[in-house]
This record gives C-alpha cells, sequence and structure tokens, in this order.
C-alpha cells in the first residue's frame, strides 16, 4: 500500500523518534476502496516543521528578489511539464474527473505566474525632501513561518493560491493539506525542491485538528491562511488570532443565482447546472440556490431538470465522465440525509440521486444529481452548505423579494444575476452583500491579479486570497524616516517641539 508521508526540512520525514505513530486512510472515491494511508502529525512533527522553516527564513528572507522570483519561473515550468501527473494524483484521492482536475492546476498556475512578477507589487515609495534634508521610505518585509491549511475539494490549486505567494515575498511555508487527498501536495513540494526552493522553505504536513491547534499555537508561527468550512475558519481564526497570529480564514458559501423573467432561460439553464454539479457540487463557488422570480419558475426549472439528466456521471479517470463520485463515503451519506430532509420539509423533488450508482463500482461514493424545487428558506437543505450535486430552487415574487432572500443569508461568498437589463445588473452588484459577483457568470471567480473572498460567514479576517491582498497579507509595512544634513550644516541644538515637515 502507498505510504504519504510528511515533507519537512526538503526531504520526506522519517524521524520515528518524533512521529506520532498515527496513520490515516486514504480511499479511492470511485471504487471505495482504501489506496494509501497518509501520516498524521503531532506535536513532535509539527515542532519539527515549524524549526525547519524558522532556521530557512533567517536565510531566505535576506535573498535576493531575483533569485526567488527565478526559482518560481522555473517552479513554474516544472508544474506545467507534469501538470497530467498532478491532475491524476486529484482524481484519484479527490474524485472529480480529469478535465476538471486539470483546470484546477491551471488555476493554480495562474497564481504561481502572479508571484513570478511580484517585483512591482513589492516596491516601496520614497518621498524626498519632506522637510528639510529629510526623505520618507515605505517598504515591506516578509513576516516569518506562515502556515497553510487547505480542503479537499483542490487538492493542489488552493495550496498554490498560498505559497507562492508567501515564499515570494520572502516568508517560509508549512502546508497543511487536507488528510483525505494529501498527494498531490507532496508532488508540489518535489518539484518545488528540484526548482531550487531551499530546504525548510515549504514543508507539508499532514494531520487533523490535532496538527491544527499544535501549529495555531505555535510561538514561532506568524500567520495562518485558511480554507474550510465556516465552523472550522471560525475556530482558526479566533484560536489563531488569540495567539497574536495574523489570520484570514476562509469559510463556507451558499451561493445564489438569481434568474429575472427577462433572462436567457436556456443561458441560465446551462449555468446552473454547470456551477451547481460541476465537480460534484464540492466547490465553494458552486452555484447551490436559484433564486427564480416570477414567471422564470417553472420554466426554468423544467429546463434544468432536462439538462441534469443527461450529465454523464462515473469515474473521473473516464475520459466520457462528466461528474465523478464524492470524497467520501460519510460525505456522501451526509447529503442524502439532506435530501430526504428537503422532501420531508415540503420541498419537490424533480430529480432524486440517492439511488444513483456505477456498474461495477457499487461501493464508490456516489451521489447522482439531485434538484429541489419550492425550498423553503427555513429548511436545512437551504441553510445548511450542502457541498454536493444538489441544487435548491427558491421561488420569488419580486427582484425585492428575491434580495431579501439572498441577503438574508449567513453566507456572503457569490452572488450572481442572470437578465438582459443592465439596469436590474447593475442595481444587484450594488445591492448584494456578497464579496464576489457575477452578471450573466454564475461563479465568479476572479483572475488571479484581483482578490478572492467573500463576506459574512463566509470570511474572517481584513484579507482576502491572492492579489493585492496576498501582497498585504503576506507582508508588513514599515516606514522609515531619515535625515543626511548637508555637510555645510551648523547644529542649532536641541528642539524638544513636536516635529513639523517644514
Amino acid at each position: 500500500m502507498k505510504t504519504v508521508t510528511h515533507w519537512i526540512g526538503g526531504k520526506p520525514f522519517e524521524d520515528l523518534a518524533g512521529a506520532s505513530g498515527i496513520w490515516g486512510a486514504v480511499t479511492d472515491p470511485a471504487t471505495g476502496a482504501v489506496t494509501a494511508q497518509v501520516a498524521m502529525a503531532g506535536a513532535g512533527e509539527v515542532d519539527a516543521a515549524v524549526a525547519a522553516a524558522k532556521e530557512a527564513y533567517a536565510g531566505w528572507r535576506t535573498s535576493s528578489l531575483a533569485r526567488r522570483i527565478a526559482i518560481l519561473f522555473r517552479y513554474r515550468e516544472l508544474l506545467d511539464a507534469r501538470r497530467d501527473d498532478l491532475a491524476a494524483l486529484i482524481t484519484a484521492e479527490q474524485g472529480k474527473v480529469h478535465a476538471d482536475a486539470l483546470a484546477e492546476v491551471a488555476r493554480g498556475l495562474e497564481i504561481v505566474e502572479l508571484a513570478c512578477g511580484l517585483g512591482m507589487a513589492l516596491k516601496g515609495d520614497t518621498s524626498t525632501e519632506v522637510s528639510s534634508h529629510i526623505d520618507v521610505a515605505s517598504i515591506r518585509q516578509p513576516l516569518g513561518v506562515i502556515v497553510g491549511i487547505s480542503p479537499f475539494n483542490f487538492p493542489a490549486m488552493i495550496s498554490m493560491w498560498m505559497f507562492p505567494m508567501a515564499i515570494a515575498c520572502g516568508n517560509t511555508f508549512i502546508h497543511k493539506p487536507s488528510s483525505k487527498a494529501p498527494s498531490a501536495s507532496i508532488l508540489l513540494a518535489e518539484l518545488a525542491a528540484e526548482a531550487g526552493v531551499p530546504d525548510g522553505v515549504l514543508n507539508i504536513v499532514h494531520g487533523d485538528e490535532v496538527a491544527v491547534n499544535a501549529l495555531l499555537d505555535h510561538p514561532d508561527v506568524a500567520a495562518v491562511s485558511f480554507v474550510g468550512s465556516t465552523p472550522v475558519a471560525r475556530h482558526v481564526y479566533t484560536r489563531a488570532s488569540a495567539a497574536g497570529k495574523r489570520v484570514q480564514a476562509l469559510g463556507g458559501a451558499k451561493n445564489h443565482m438569481l434568474v429575472l423573467p427577462d433572462a436567457d432561460l436556456d443561458a441560465a439553464a446551462d449555468a446552473a447546472v454547470t456551477a451547481a454539479y460541476g465537480s460534484a457540487g464540492q466547490r465553494c463557488m458552486a452555484v447551490s440556490v436559484v433564486v427564480a422570480v416570477g414567471s422564470a419558475g417553472d420554466a426554468l426549472v423544467s429546463r434544468i431538470a432536462e439538462r441534469a439528466t443527461k450529465v454523464k456521471i462515473g469515474p473521473g479517470n473516464d475520459p466520457t465522465s462528466e461528474m465523478g463520485p464524492l470524497v467520501t463515503k460519510a460525505h456522501r451519506d451526509d447529503v442524502a440525509r439532506y435530501v430526504a430532509g428537503a422532501a420531508d420539509q415540503g420541498a419537490d423533488v424533480v430529480l432524486d440521486g440517492r439511488d444513483f450508482t456505477v456498474e461495477g463500482l457499487e461501493n464508490g461514493h456516489w451521489m447522482g444529481i439531485t434538484l429541489l424545487d419550492k425550498v423553503s428558506t427555513g429548511s436545512d437543505a437551504y441553510r445548511n452548505e450542502i457541498f454536493g450535486p444538489v441544487l435548491c430552487v427558491v421561488r420569488a415574487e419580486t427582484y425585492e423579494e428575491a434580495m431579501r432572500i439572498i441577503n438574508g443569508s449567513p453566507y456572503g461568498n457569490a452572488g450572481s444575476i442572470f437578465t438582459r437589463d443592465g439596469g436590474a445588473a447593475r442595481r444587484f452588484q450594488l445591492e448584494v452583500e456578497t464579496g464576489m459577483v457575477g452578471v450573466n457568470v454564475p461563479m465568479p471567480v476572479p483572475v488571479g491579479y484581483h482578490t478572492f473572498g467573500g463576506w459574512k460567514d463566509s470570511a474572517f479576517g481584513d484579507h482576502r486570497m491572492y492579489g493585492s491582498d496576498a501582497v498585504h497579507f503576506y507582508t508588513r509595512g514599515k516606514v522609515i524616516t531619515s535625515r543626511w544634513p548637508d555637510p555645510t550644516e551648523t547644529t542649532t541644538g536641541p528642539d524638544l517641539g513636536f516635529p513639523t515637515s517644514r
């Protein structure tokens, strides 16, 4: 059986004296079979990773920006050459189809490329002669040891959203990936070492809440970046902030797609199916609620149902598959319970995926496409993040009623509107209480040079992912005021007054 261990100090961690001796199981979602065991970190492994990162920081923080960027350029080329290998690991452990896994790698590469051009973002500002012979300069410096904690649904992309920007800024990094899909992170670390990233600059520690809490509490960790569910994001933010660390913690979502009666309903139905069922609904940007206004409702639901029944579900390594299984059996069972509960709470079950299976792979974590209509906003299926191939349709009579529904959600990750009315679209983008907005775009994931993140219970902390926010999160500002008097000047003696700029 394959063994996945930690990556500490530029190599696999094999210190038996410092190991917890605890292992977790990694399964193939398409078959349900255990395919690997992953080492689960305790205090010993966490201490070793932090020590390696702290030691490496002393040299890495003072290395030239030119050297860091050159390494990242080599890293980008290695990742590009191995994108199929990365995608195969994602499919084997997360379950998404290969094309979707390749797209994940491509979006991660986008942030590596952003990090390769970080020179412009890291340059400071200088003002000369703000007073007689006095200059003021603003610079940004790295923080130290950074921790990144990422979820199972994007084992490569979210990792690449974090550490390339962090190390480009001069920090060192400890990544704690999901133990459900750990192998992609190890390949990312191996390729970083091949590109020339020094030992200890990038470390990988696997584990559960024991490892997470040890990292959050460790006095030598300066900042924590997190993506996951809202309850865990809140815990990470609260605990790490209490320990004096800078924190960005992105939580869950219940993304709404508002469809007005004037919308192109065929385009809206295509978008709803794509955004709700891609990656089996296991993404924080998935559309999980369609709010249909007035006469759009019946026609839209029938179009969505027609398209959804044609989606080919199967193992991710089958090139004909369009949607794969869920990540674990336990998660699949949780999703099924939400569907059962929705029916009990008054929803119309238009499509029910609970009995779906794939011939010959009956032990896989299969959940078919599910469509729930006339869902109550008080029901469990509406209020909670299901994170599966379940789309809820909520009815509203007017735009104003629809906005009350959308803005009444505790989540504020993303929202989109489908309409031909430019005035309605403009009003929506100003009024909707979400951090990301789509206009006739169902999943408004920003490009790398903008920032990614939501509002309300979808994000904790003042900084979002990548873009300019990443530079501000992974560095801290310093302002330097200097005076170099002309050699011909004579001193005037002490002046106890408050300094002025004259």
